[in-house]
């Protein structure tokens, strides 16, 4: 613990010195202050200097810049993040580590509205299904925000913004891209991933449309690491329609349908290939509206959503689940300086396992976010979840920070105490692997501290300290669920430092976490990432992405009891340029990953990819 805050302090004491160095350097490039908006941490459009997080924000522009990857693999370049499966055959799933929290602590939204599959043990989203060319921008806040959120937002929270219809009356984008999907061992640059899809969308006076599809599919490698030039295949398709019509400058309607299928094969496990194939089929349908009165606005939000999923396997499976999610709340600004939401949210899961099961969650909130004339920032709220099984829980938020303004930037310390409540899936509870009705609830108290300095658009540089501790834990012991007796407790330190100079601009970070006594698998001690852009001409521009993870730790299931056993690190290298043309409608880009062919170890048992190259094109008419 004190090496951490000596470290943190340390950082701190860095970037205050720097203040006046990068001031200087700041003034006579003439860099002016970007005043960046952030939205996720409060659900207001506020300056960043203003939020007591440190928000991470992916614009539309770093976007286009990474049309040759995936969310995932775009995603994990951020501090704090690790997406395991990233790196891995495609049809591998993914499991989204977040301050040691697991999938089921981190929340994705999609404009706005949950998503997540209730039949999965931790009901995460897959973002397998999602094309980067669909998004417009992502935010992801760290750290607890349950009470604004719900339970599901015990760790962070990934709110994914897709694109808009166009302002055009008639406007179309396409784009497609193909790959090499090959391990370290076998660089035969076989062009065998193909991506493509395409948006047609508008506007005509009030009423605006949106359709687009999409596909993938991916002949590469065999998950399993074995000695066999098996292949294993993943396809996905996609669709998506969205009508809005704006009736008044106060009142607006958008309604929305979207579906996906998609298809892989899987192996037995570790070291052991099988010819088992999954399928997964989602259709979703959901509203979107929103009343705007004077200094308020009232919001109402919800969708509908089916899952299948089945396993054609030695143990074959199904599950059909679904899930509605509503949210309405009002939001209303007193002074410019009180900014309040009041809102009720509602959930209700279901899935078939040997029976049906379903529980249903209603939750009041209220947040208040105070912005002062004299530096001093407060985001303070609560939640009342009521779970038809578990009964009434409270929990709540306090985020003080305090910001000093300075030629032309900003020092800005925050601190942060948070309490979550994160009920059992209904598969942990009913279903059909380990499944344990008595479980109980995990609880958890996260706690941060640090600060930001922005030196404008040159330079900004965060560090905090964070601590998070959960009890009862959940987790699979022998053959089954169960709740621990030990509290897990994990802590670390995150370091972000991103900006501009001149042509350049850079994106770096480091976090160091770790568990206090249980085993804290597939999260590395250490993680660094490098990211620096450069804009050799008006219409070309190049990227470098490195990346160093750790030590990590693994389970071995080949022999029982599974056992744990030790990862090496590794390091990554890639590039990638982007180059526009025709009044730049028509952008080209080629994305080589893994560089240097270096071979390492995601899963234990499993491939992981090795250099591989992806070229294509976006056009937009």
């Amino acid at each position: 613990m004190n090496y951490i805050m000596k470290k943190t302090l340390l950082v701190c004491a860095l970037g205050i010195a720097a203040w006046q160095i990068q001031a200087q350097e700041t003034n006579a490039t003439k860099v002016q202050q970007l005043d960046e908006v952030v939205v996720s941490d409060s659900r207001f459009e506020l300056k960043r200097e203003n939020s007591g997080k440190t928000v991470i924000k992916i614009d539309a522009g770093t976007i286009e810049k990474e049309k040759g990857r995936t969310v995932a693999q775009l995603l994990q370049q951020y501090g704090g993040i690790e997406i395991n499966g990233a790196k891995s055959s495609p049809g591998q799933s993914l499991g989204v580590y977040i301050r040691g929290g697991r999938s089921k602590q981190v929340l994705v939204l999609i404009d706005g509205v949950a998503v997540y599959d209730p039949s999965g043990i931790d009901n995460n989203y897959d973002l397998r299904v999602l094309q980067l060319q669909q998004i417009e921008s992502i935010e992801i806040v760290k750290g607890a925000a349950s009470t604004l959120y719900g339970s599901g937002a015990a760790t962070a929270v990934i709110l994914i913004k897709t694109k808009k219809a166009s302002q055009k009356e008639i406007a179309l984008q396409i784009h497609s891209s193909i790959g090499t999907s090959q391990t370290a061992d076998d660089q035969d640059y076989d062009l065998n991933s193909f991506v493509q899809g395409a948006q047609l969308s508008g506007t005509v006076d009030k009423f605006n449309y949106k359709m687009a599809i999409n596909s993938q599919s991916t002949d590469g490698f065999s998950a399993a690491n074995t000695e066999n030039d098996e292949r294993d295949v993943f396809t996905s398709y996609g669709v998506d329609l969205n009508l809005g019509y704006r009736f008044s400058e106060q009142f607006h309607l958008n309604v929305f349908g979207n579906l996906s299928d998609s298809k892989g094969d899987f192996d037995a496990g570790a070291f052991a290939d099988a010819n088992n194939q999954y399928v997964l089929k989602q259709k979703r349908a959901g509203l979107q509206t929103a009343y705007n009165y004077g200094k308020g606005s009232v919001h109402l939000q919800g969708a509908f959503s089916e899952f299948e999923r089945e396993f054609r396997s030695a143990f074959p499976s199904e599950f059909d689940s679904d899930n509605v999610v509503v949210d309405v709340y009002n939001k209303y600004r007193i002074a410019d300086k009180w900014h309040t939401i009041v809102g009720l949210n509602y959930q209700k899961s279901k899935t078939t396992f040997a029976e049906k099961e379903s529980f249903e969650v209603v939750d009041p909130y209220a947040n208040v976010v105070y912005v002062s004339d004299f530096g001093l920032n407060v985001n303070a709220g609560a939640r009342w979840n009521n779970h038809s099984d578990y009964g009434s829980h409270f929990t709540y938020s306090l985020n003080p920070s305090y910001t000093l303004k300075n030629n032309g930037g900003y020092l800005k310390f925050f601190a942060s105490y948070a309490t979550s409540y994160i009920v059992p899936s209904l598969s942990q509870l009913y279903g059909q692997w380990g499944a344990n009705p008595d479980l109980e609830p995990e609880e958890a108290v996260t706690i941060e501290g640090g600060m930001e300095k922005s030196f404008g658009s040159a330079l900004r540089l965060s560090a905090l300290y964070f601590n998070r501790v959960v009890d009862p834990m959940i987790q699979w012991q022998g053959d089954g669920y169960v709740n621990l007796e030990e509290e897990l407790s994990v802590r670390g330190v995150e370091i972000e430092a991103n900006g501009t100079y001149g042509k350049w601009q850079y994106q770096a970070n480091y976090t160091f976490s770790e568990a206090v006594e249980l085993d804290y698998t597939r999260i590395p001690k250490h993680k660094a990432n490098l990211n620096l852009g450069y804009d050799l001409l008006d219409h070309t521009k190049l990227s470098l992405a490195y990346q160093y993870t750790h030590d990590r730790t693994d389970q071995d299931f080949t022999a029982w009891p599974a056992s744990i056993v030790n990862l090496d690190a590794y390091h990554l290298l890639g590039i990638q340029a982007n180059h526009t043309l025709m009044n730049q409608k028509l952008n080209l880009f080629v994305a080589l990953d893994n560089l240097l062919n270096e071979s390492f170890v995601e899963i234990y048992g499993y491939n992981t990819m090795g250099r591989n190259i992806r070229f294509g094109f976006q056009l937009q008419l």
